[in-house]
């Protein structure tokens, strides 16, 4: 990997701590940890790290930065110098200029991570892919809920993760566990 390369981190924010707390069945329960690895190759390779954060402009949310449930995750905080964006959408590129920064720094390949799979890292992987990005999202290093089914019931959270990695690798991007990143950045190095 070299500098055309990034890592992408997608709301990785203490309200997901606090629903895994909470008891909210997940996928994914060493996410934290992957993502951590992660940070430190990228931070020790010299290869740039960017976070996109969710700041929702309703009142009654729990992601906004001007609440403790809104602040980075232990696992996951940027250094000092790396970028944050925030965004009011799903997607890390609309309305947030992150498109034009990547361009600007020669950034064509993300490496993403975050929370949640099947909502803004999902809308943030399809998003960059469709503006012409390589992208390669870490199967491993994502936070994935179950949520509720449409005709009733929940969907295991293993299976909303299986259907949103699927989706993405058969149209917009590689899937990959984090140990493959990582053997790629130490053979870098």
């Amino acid at each position: 990997m070299d500098q055309h390369w990034a890592l992408l981190v997608v709301d990785m924010q203490m309200e997901m701590a606090n629903a895994t707390v909470a008891g909210r069945p997940r996928a994914n329960p060493d996410a934290e940890d992957n993502v951590a690895q992660l940070l430190a190759a990228f931070r020790g390779a010299g290869l740039p790290v960017l976070h996109v954060m969710h700041d929702d402009p309703r009142p009654e949310s729990k992601f906004r930065r001007d609440l403790p449930s809104g602040q980075p995750m232990p696992c996951a905080k940027p250094a000092p110098g790396e970028t944050v964006i925030w965004k009011t959408g799903s997607s890390g590129f609309v309305d947030t200029g992150l498109a034009e920064l990547l361009r600007a720094r020669s950034i064509t390949n993300l490496v993403i991570v975050g929370g949640v799979a099947a909502f803004c890292v999902n809308s943030t992987a399809r998003s960059a892919a469709n503006l012409g990005f390589e992208i390669e999202v870490v199967e491993d290093a994502l936070i994935a809920f179950a949520m509720p089914a449409r005709k009733g019931g929940d969907l295991d959270a293993e299976v909303v993760l299986e259907v949103t990695l699927s989706s993405l690798q058969a149209g917009f991007g590689s899937v990959l566990p984090t140990r493959e990143v990582l053997a790629r950045l130490t053979v870098a190095a």
